[in-house]
């Protein structure tokens, strides 16, 4: 005689069953190529590429942010009053931080010697995670240590960051001058 198996544990067998064949189907498929196509239908939110500015009159205080990188260095935007600061949110499992990396990164070289800095804030990974990120798309700037959640903290006193990614440009006093919530396009921020 062949007992049945219990309810529970049929439904167990099955529940397994399912998340092992979809692994399977999973590691079948090819990567992401990390284009902007790619980012659709991931279940995935992030913001809508929107650009907001403000006006001279309009800036307020100077953004008082600091942290410590991924090497252990302390960062201090005040450092570099007089010049033009880009901060932008991001973790290493983001899609549209995979896509606009290689702008950062180039905007950070390109535009150095006119007193650009980029700066990147990521309360998400730990040190490995977040260097293998910045070792595959060399990136050429530090990104703020932020899973206490201080420097998104200063930001949010200041400007709303309600997506990941999320850019801030500081003009050469420390002020928000503006702010792109999503997936951060090379023309805008040379635009900015």
């Amino acid at each position: 005689m062949n007992p049945r198996p219990h309810p529970a544990r049929a439904a167990r067998r099955a529940v397994v069953a399912a998340v092992a064949a979809l692994a399977l189907l999973a590691g079948c498929s090819s990567p992401p190529d990390d284009g902007p196509t790619q980012i659709a239908d991931q279940g995935y939110q992030s913001g809508d590429g929107s650009v907001r500015t403000w006006a001279v009159a309009e800036r307020g205080p100077a953004l008082k942010l600091t942290g410590t990188d991924y090497t252990g260095e302390a960062v201090d935007v005040s450092a570099w009053r007089g010049d033009v600061v880009v901060l932008n949110t991001w973790f290493a499992a983001c899609p549209p931080c995979r896509v606009e990396a290689p702008d950062l990164a180039e905007l950070a070289t390109s535009r150095a010697e006119q007193g650009v800095h980029v700066l990147g804030i990521n309360r998400t990974d730990d040190a490995g995670a977040a260097q293998a990120f910045e070792r595959t798309y060399e990136i050429p700037f530090p990104s703020v240590d932020d899973r206490s959640g201080a420097a998104t903290s200063a930001l949010e006193g200041v400007v709303p960051v309600a997506a990941t990614p999320t850019t801030v440009v500081l003009d050469r006093q420390g002020r928000v001058a503006a702010r792109v919530l999503g997936l951060l396009d090379a023309t805008t921020i040379a635009a900015i």
